[in-house]
């Protein structure tokens, strides 16, 4: 849900990519309605694994709780992480993934300006340098 949240109006220059350690064969049932009543759609592709090259390539990297989960693989500690700690939406009735999704959708806004705010800083630093 958080990558087409994002993707929906990225700052210029982002792109979300979701991605899982133990990715689903396909995304749950209701997810694809949840994010329709949002005026949203679900990415085309199916839930993908995550990679190493995913992880370099990345300037910024959320989790959505599995830091503190025995699941969660040690080799992700060593990133910068910023880890959101949601339930599973999976798990919870409507209400709950109504719940999760909505916390999802504000914190990804939250995100968003903060990336554009990060990035016009960089630019004026960069423009001041310039002068």
């Amino acid at each position: 849900m958080a990558e087409a949240m994002f993707n929906a109006d990225p700052p210029p220059g982002w792109t979300a990519i979701s991605a899982g350690t133990s990715p689903a064969r396909e995304a749950h049932p209701r997810t694809g309605p949840m994010l329709r009543e949002i005026g949203l759609t679900q990415p085309a592709h199916t839930p993908q694994l995550l990679t190493k090259e995913m992880m370099d390539s990345s300037r910024v990297r959320v989790t959505m709780g599995c830091l503190d989960d025995a699941s969660c693989p040690v080799h992700l500690r060593g990133w910068e992480l910023r880890d959101w700690s949601l339930p599973d939406p999976a798990k919870l009735d409507d209400a709950g993934f109504r719940g999760v999704r909505d916390e999802i959708f504000a914190r990804v806004k939250k995100l968003r300006t903060e990336l554009i705010v990060s990035d016009r800083r960089v630019a004026d630093l960069h423009g001041s340098a310039a002068r």
